[in-house]
């Protein structure tokens, strides 16, 4: 375990956060955007869904496993000490309608940790979990809160239309992604477009992309494969043509015989210069690299039914501000992200048989269906 530092990790301290004074009505027209789209989703089917990332590919029981011996700088928070967490795993992407799997965007993992002790969050305090939510990406896809609102408002124009042409534009945009990844870049708007590489969920490395508190530090996180089985999906294209299912039929397969095993990463904050709390890039690793903590371990098991998305899909959410304020998301997109994540939860909690809660352990039933 790497446990020395070229430089000295940054302090948190609130003044590391600058909020614009605009940044309240921002929050409440992203949400009414947010809701916009679950409310078109709904019309349709009868159904409330979330307004992004509704297409679930696994839905899987884990443990995390916090390392020994880690550093004090690395030692923070509910990594404070070596012990063992159950946990949930969603595996999704990112549109907020159901989608042929043609339609390549980007993937998420949802990672929700159980009967974690500590102060919480604001608005988090009757539950016993912490949430992080990952994209296979480093740099967020829209530069401002502003941005970021006029994204969602373009994507709440397109729910649930012109799926045909959503599969066109997606190889359009695939092919202009794999020409400038051929040369070292990537474009996070043309992945959030369609243009995310048709390859195996599996393989996939998942980051925070924006920063939360590391207890008395600030980091981004990382999920990223460590068993050989998920490093040799790593960029193995998948044939969507034919199956609109491909990527969850891929998990499903996978988890029928696999145990899978990943990192769970943290990066230290090191120069708030370079490493601003309020941007949206990657930080440099060279100057602080990604260092393992725990790893997340999923053995086999059914990786998606019916019964499953009922509890996970219908019955739990996911947001980053519901965990321990030693882990409080940090800068103004995590910021303007919590009004939209609570009235999402509140819109299918209030139209499903399946109220949206928190569980205090692992709610997959044992035996055949589990």
């Amino acid at each position: 375990m790497t446990n020395h530092f070229a430089t000295t990790p940054v302090r948190y301290s609130p003044d590391v956060e600058h909020i614009d004074p605009g940044e309240p009505q921002i929050a409440r027209d992203l949400a009414e955007t947010m809701l916009s789209i679950a409310q078109k989703t709904y019309a349709d089917s009868g159904h409330a869904t979330r307004a992004v990332h509704v297409k679930s590919h696994g839905l899987l029981k884990a443990r995390l496993e916090v390392l020994p011996d880690l550093s004090p700088q690395l030692a923070q928070g509910l990594f404070g000490e070596a012990r063992t967490y159950e946990a949930v795993i969603r595996l999704s992407t990112a549109p907020g309608d159901l989608l042929h799997d043609s339609v390549s965007t980007p993937r998420g993992i949802a990672l929700k940790l159980l009967d974690i002790d500590g102060t919480r969050l604001p608005g988090s305090e009757r539950s016993t979990s912490q949430d992080f939510v990952m994209l296979n990406g480093k740099t967020f896809n829209s530069a401002s809160g502003k941005a970021f609102l006029r994204n969602l408002k373009v994507l709440a124009l397109t729910t649930d239309r012109l799926e045909g042409m959503k599969e066109f534009l997606s190889k359009v945009f695939k092919g202009l992604e794999s020409v400038i990844e051929a040369v070292g870049v990537e474009s996070a708007t043309l992945k959030s477009l369609g243009g995310n590489p048709q390859t195996h969920i599996l393989g996939e490395s998942f980051f925070s992309q924006l920063p939360l508190r590391h207890g008395d530090y600030i980091a981004k996180l990382a999920i990223v494969p460590a068993s050989h089985n998920l490093q040799a999906l790593a960029e193995r294209r998948l044939d969507t043509s034919k199956d609109p299912d491909v990527i969850r039929h891929e998990v499903e397969s996978f988890f029928a015989r696999e145990t899978a095993v990943w990192h769970l990463q943290v990066q230290l904050c090191t120069d708030l210069a370079t490493m601003p709390v309020e941007g949206v890039d990657a930080w440099n690793e060279e100057i602080s690299p990604f260092l393992t903590i725990a790893h997340l371990v999923t053995e086999p098991q059914p990786a998606w039914n019916e019964e499953r998305s009922e509890i996970v899909d219908d019955g739990m959410h996911f947001s980053p501000w519901n965990g321990l304020k030693a882990h409080q998301p940090l800068g103004s997109i995590m910021r303007l992200r919590k009004l939209a994540y609570e009235k999402s939860a509140a819109f299918r909690s209030q139209r499903n048989l399946t109220p949206v809660s928190e569980p205090v352990s692992c709610p997959f039933a044992h035996g055949a269906r589990q």
